[in-house]
């Protein structure tokens, strides 16, 4: 599952307008339909860790505390200190034992910065590898060059001798804030250049994921790796955020090189 949780602020226009309350009480909602939905893993967007504008509510700390994920990692993209302290970034959770993690801003804003978490998860005898990313919603250029450290950070770990061992190409998701069908936009730019790691299918590929109430646009994917196969995939109509979660279910062939990049 994908999922941008908007700062736990569920349908609200700004985060900060909410109490300490109604933030938990988000929380607490988002935490009963992960335990209901029972995905094994979930790549989440703007997820705090301390933030001034949700009453500093570890989000990514209360959710853990109630679902029942034995395995996660917080990265943080945005840092900003003082009296209106900003900590957030993505999220994964985990019913299998993470192998390793990253976290990469693309930048060093303050405020509104964007970045990937990337996750090796070991999956019995799989190695599968995750990239969690959220891209600039307000420039087009921006989000293409944020693609390019993304297509340059995968190339580094896997275009040579001695990458890790995975069982196939990274899955890639999040909420990339463009359309798939903009071919001069990110969403397209990135699965033109993965598609030299690997054969990739995208999903969702027609229902709309945002804005909540009235669902017109996809910007949250997952991009799905040969050769995996796809069993199903769902945009899952819930109200805890004004992005709808993406939800795939695939399987693998038998013949899967466990042990090759």
């Amino acid at each position: 599952m994908t999922f941008n949780i908007a700062h736990g602020r569920g349908l609200s226009f700004y985060q900060g307008f909410n109490s300490f309350r109604r933030i938990h009480k988000n929380i607490l909602r988002l935490s009963e339909f992960l335990n209901a939905t029972d995905p094994d893993i979930v790549a989440l967007q703007e997820v705090d860790e301390d933030s001034h504008w949700n009453k500093r509510i570890n989000l990514f700390e209360a959710i853990r505390e109630h679902t029942r994920f034995p395995h996660g990692m917080h990265g943080i993209h945005n840092r900003r200190e003082g009296r209106k302290q900003l900590a957030y970034g993505n999220a994964v959770l985990s019913r299998y034992p993470v192998h390793h993690w990253e976290s990469n801003p693309f930048g060093e804003s303050s405020l509104g910065e964007k970045g990937f978490l990337y996750a090796e998860i070991e999956v019995g005898s799989l190695v599968i590898a995750l990239v969690n990313l959220h891209l600039d919603f307000r420039s087009k250029m921006s989000r293409i060059g944020q693609i390019e450290k993304v297509l340059d950070y995968l190339h580094d770990k896997h275009g040579g001798e001695g990458g890790p061992a995975l069982s196939f190409p990274p899955i890639i998701c999040g909420d990339l804030n463009s359309r798939s069908e903009n071919l001069s936009d990110a969403t397209q730019h990135l699965f033109r250049h993965i598609l030299a790691y690997g054969d990739y299918t995208l999903y969702p590929q027609q229902s709309s994921t945002f804005p909540t109430y009235f669902p017109y646009k996809t910007i949250d994917f997952i991009f799905l790796p040969a050769p995996c196969e796809l069993v199903s995939c769902a945009v899952i109509k819930t109200y805890l955020s004004d992005h709808l979660p993406v939800m795939l279910e695939f399987s693998t062939e038998s013949n899967v090189n466990k042990k090759s990049p």
